[in-house]
This record gives structure tokens, sequence and C-alpha cells, in this order.
């Protein structure tokens, strides 16, 4: 125990030693008005910077009102010690903002990262998105609904990490949004809205490449709207990967807060695999 503890420290140390961050960039541009501070983003850069890396965006969850980017520093300097240039943003929660509002703000994260990518040693044509839980959501959202992003061909891939909100016109259906969680103001009343907000409808042959991360000991719903969306996607991509993981919702994007983790390899050779 005292050993592997000591390697999982030493890991943690030389981690954080191969990575450069860069902390609270604005990515807005426009005038914020929907709460006290604009959202901003973190950056991680590798070391290396003699060649450009693959970037990868990783969007927080938090059920849509909680969650801070800051919290995913680990996660960010790991990402970056696997030589990927990784980008946190942090975005409006509700009820300061609903899932548009949201979508559009993680939109313009990618907007302004494809922008501004070679500044830091990322490779702009070579974007992944990743989001745990909600922000799996968002992430899916802003790549597939053609409502938030004119250009989406620099995206080269999806990482859903036990996503959230896949579907939510079904979901929210069956249990109508109230003021509990504020799910009145992320979704609206509106079920054209709740369609609106749910990737799954947005499937298609122009959907980049998926890689799903999904735990047997998730949320029950949510492990059932993953499948369903899973499903759907081999529609289109026969070979879309799904890995799935004896793990909680919370251990799924957790066990990225160890640089050990097995799984950083299997995403590694998920995007390595894309041109």
């Amino acid at each position: 125990m005292r050993l592997s503890l000591s390697i999982l420290i030493t890991s943690l140390i030389l981690a954080s030693c191969g990575s450069v961050k860069k902390e609270n960039i604005e990515y807005l541009d426009t005038d914020y008005e929907a709460s006290a501070e604009a959202p901003e983003l973190n950056i991680f850069q590798p070391k290396d910077s003699l060649v450009a890396h693959d970037v990868l965006i990783f969007v927080h969850g938090g059920n849509w009102n909680s969650g801070n980017k800051n919290t995913y520093s680990v996660l960010g300097r790991n990402f970056a010690g696997k030589d990927y240039l990784t980008v946190i943003p942090g975005y409006t929660l509700s009820p300061y903002a609903n899932y548009d509002q949201m979508t559009q703000e993680i939109a313009k994260a990618i907007k302004w990262t494809h922008d501004n990518a070679e500044k830091y040693g990322g490779d702009p044509n070579r974007i992944f998105l990743m989001g745990h839980s909600a922000g799996g959501h968002l992430a899916a959202l802003a790549a597939m609904n053609p409502k938030y992003l004119e250009n989406t061909d620099y995206i080269k891939g999806i990482i859903l990490d036990d996503a959230a909100g896949l579907d939510m016109y079904s979901y929210l259906q069956e249990n109508p949004p109230g003021e509990e969680e504020y799910y009145n103001v992320t979704w609206t009343t509106n079920p054209e809205e709740w369609k609106n907000a749910s990737p799954y409808y947005f499937l298609d042959e122009n959907t980049p490449p998926i890689l799903t991360l999904l735990g047997t000991k998730t949320i029950p719903s949510l492990y059932y709207y993953n499948d369903l969306f899973h499903n759907k996607l081999l529609e289109f991509q026969p070979e879309a990967p799904l890995l799935i993981m004896n793990k909680n919702h919370t251990a799924m994007v957790t066990q990225f807060f160890n640089p050990l983790s097995k799984y950083f390899k299997e995403i590694q050779n998920f995007t390595s695999s894309i041109e």
C-alpha cells in the first residue's frame, strides 16, 4: 500500500512538471451579463513545443447547476502529460443560464481554441471534445447541433465520459422539469426545446467519431440513454467504440486524476486512429 501511494505521488509530481498552466483566459467575444463573472478557461500546455499537439477540450459536469473548471486541474495536467494541449472551459450555470446559453458558451470556447491553439503548441485542425456527465451533453450538442458552430471540420472526435442529457426529449416527457435542480430553467418547459437540447436527434453521417465510456454502476437512467444513443450511433459509425467499466458516475471522471489510469491509453488509441 505504501509503495503504491509513493508511486502515485511521484507520478502526480511528474505529471505536474510536464506541463505549463495558463489560467483564467477570457474566451467570450460579447458583453456578458448572465451572472457576476464571465466564464473563462484554463489551458494545460505540454512542455514539448516542437510539435503541434492534438487538442483536447474537456467540459466538466455538475448537473448543469454546479461544477468548476478549477476542480479538474489535475486532469488537465495529466492529459497534457500525455501530449494533449488541454483546454478546460468554465461556463455559466443554471439558474443564470439555460442549456442553450451554456452550449453557446461551449461553442465559443471551441471556436476560441481553434483560433488560438497554435499559440500554445496545439494543432487547430485536430481538436477532440471530451465531457463528463452534463459536460458530455454540452460538448456533444455544441458539435452536433448545426445551430452552434458553422464549421466543425476541425473537430476530429468526441469522447463521452458517462455523459448525461443525451435524450432529454424522452427523459423530460416522463419526468417533467420542475424547480428542483433548476430543471425548469435549464430545459424550459417547452418540449420542442427539449428535442433541440438532445444530441440523440442530431446523430447523422456528419457526426464526428465518438468514443463512449460508460460505468456499470452509474445512474440507471444515464446508462439507459447512453445505451440508446450508442445503438443509434452504430447506424452511422458501425465500429464506434464503447468501453464499459465497473465504476460509478463520479469515478468515471476521477479516474483521470490518476496519471497511471489505463484509460488514458484507450483515449490515445482513439485519437491517434483518426486522420
